[in-house]
């Protein structure tokens, strides 16, 4: 009788362990299941320079959404941009690949425009700055390019 109850209390702690453990990745991993209150806008740059699916989209450095897709379309980078749906781009927003420290990881930086008419789901930016290519700038430093 007591073996039963101390395997049964082992294996309610192990189910709470593994149940808790699943909650943290998902709120760490910031996944939703339903797909949440976002609508996309695309922007097509010159290179994507280590942009990566899932990588976040910031204005003034609050987090406004994650990057759905980045695939080749006319010899260009398109970057679809899942943006949260209580944030209104302008048509004059400038969209730019931004790395964080030195060698850190790849973001969307938007710098929103003054313009008073608005991007719609689906839309596009047309106004876009490529990252910064950092061995291209050193070689050009280091051999006396610049």
């Amino acid at each position: 009788m007591r073996r039963s109850v101390l395997d049964l209390a082992v294996g309610v702690f192990v189910l709470l362990g593994i149940l808790a453990l699943g909650w943290l990745s998902i709120r760490l991993g910031k996944v939703d299941f339903v797909g949440g209150k976002n609508y996309t806008v695309t922007a097509d740059f010159p290179s994507a320079g280590g942009l990566k699916n899932g990588s976040s989209i910031e204005i003034a450095g609050v987090e406004i959404g994650r990057v759905s897709t980045v695939q080749l379309a006319n010899y260009q980078a398109r970057v679809i941009l899942s943006i949260r749906s209580d944030v209104k781009l302008t048509e004059d927003s400038i969209a730019s690949i931004k790395t964080r420290g030195l060698i850190g990881e790849k973001f969307v930086q938007i710098s929103p425009g003054g313009s008073e008419r608005m991007i719609k789901p689906g839309g596009k930016i047309t106004e876009v700055e490529p990252p910064i290519d950092l061995e291209e700038l050193l070689s050009k430093y280091v051999f006396g390019k610049v």
